[in-house]
């Protein structure tokens, strides 16, 4: 037990370490297991392997850089309107002021009580001498962006490269994995677990991605219902953000807010938060534990739980890559050949919650 917890820790610093190499490796190899079955159906009809990874490989970069290119009005806009945004925050604090002054009253009393009020009005202005120094939090600059460009672009060619050689070679991937990872006479045995979580990841998410096409077109027609300006990338935003289960939701209704904020008066503010929440909703109570809680279901803490060290571990890359990673994990975790089920035909009740 010590030597596996120093293993852990050993293999945990080093892909922290190499978190610029490894994580657009893992995010390729994730997507790789999710388009499989592309693979396969072109494989199927006789294309050669180096011709279907490259066309894959040239949707999936289209596909990302078009989805760039629809969310950076939003983005633009969002910067714009950020002196909106502020004062129509600063309006609502101005509606609740006799409850904020009621609690500042209250507090100061207390703190006169206790003798603090003093202690207190010094460290408020040491506070705002620091801020005035500089202490505020640093925009970056277009040097930085310079400097930046190259890591990125060395990200995106790890990423493609990885993408695809391994959709070239995974079956031997898999074959060489099984062969050095299981006893005498259990490689077929491991390999078919290997496929059959293929099989399912793949299922998983293609199931994912239709429920998340309808909800964003959901949402953007919501959105034109009501007026809100740019609803289809708001949209293209909610389907995408959704595969973070939790996180993703949460931002777009943080955004949905100010965009409120922007475009409405009154109770109206609250129109495209409230809206997009019922549709939210729906979709988790309702539409995707029907079509895919039968094939892989996840436990909300685990899930949170990974969400959370993903961010923390490597950045978006690992908030996008956790919940795949968890459910592969899971998939070859539940052997079903163990319970004498056909491992291809059977249902995962992976981690039920």
């Amino acid at each position: 037990m010590p030597l596996v917890i120093l293993a852990v820790i050993a293999t945990g610093t080093v892909l922290r370490i190499a978190s610029d190499i490894v994580a657009p490796m893992t995010l390729a190899v994730v997507i790789g297991i999710i388009v499989a079955p592309v693979m396969d159906g072109f494989r199927r009809v006789g294309l050669p392997e180096g011709f279907s990874a490259t066309l894959i490989l040239v949707v999936t970069v289209a596909g990302l850089a078009a989805l760039g290119f629809a969310l950076e009005p939003l983005f633009w806009r969002i910067v714009d309107e950020l002196p909106t945004i502020r004062l129509e925050l600063r309006g609502l604090v101005y509606q609740f002021q006799g409850v904020i002054q009621g609690i500042g009253d209250a507090q100061e009393e207390m703190q006169q009580a206790l003798g603090a009020a003093q202690e207190a009005a010094e460290s408020t202005a040491e506070e705002a001498d620091g801020e005035g120094e500089g202490g505020g939090p640093k925009i970056p600059s277009l040097s930085d962006a310079i400097f930046l460009a190259p890591i990125v672009l060395g990200q995106f060619l790890i990423f493609a490269g990885t993408l695809y050689f391994f959709l070239v070679t995974r079956h031997r991937v898999y074959a060489a994995l099984a062969q050095r990872l299981s006893d005498l006479g259990e490689s077929t045995r491991l390999l078919s677990r290997f496929h059959r979580a293929e099989y399912l990841v793949s299922r998983y998410f293609i199931t994912i991605a239709c429920i998340n096409a309808v909800l964003g077109l959901a949402t953007a027609g919501y959105l034109t219902a009501i007026g809100l300006p740019l609803p289809l990338v708001w949209g293209a935003a909610a389907a995408i953000l959704n595969f973070v289960l939790y996180v993703g939701p949460a931002c777009v209704v943080a955004g949905l807010l100010l965009s409120g904020l922007i475009a409405f008066d009154g109770l109206m503010v609250l129109a495209p938060a409230a809206g997009y929440l019922c549709l939210n909703m729906t979709e988790a109570q309702f539409v995707t534990p029907s079509l895919v809680g039968k094939h892989v279901s996840l436990n909300p803490l685990l899930v949170f739980t990974a969400l959370c060290f993903g961010i923390w571990f490597w950045g978006p890359i690992g908030g996008i890559v956790a919940i795949p990673v968890i459910v592969i994990i899971m998939a070859l975790l539940d052997d079903p050949a163990s319970r004498g089920r056909d491992p291809m035909s059977s249902r995962a009740d992976i981690a039920g919650s």
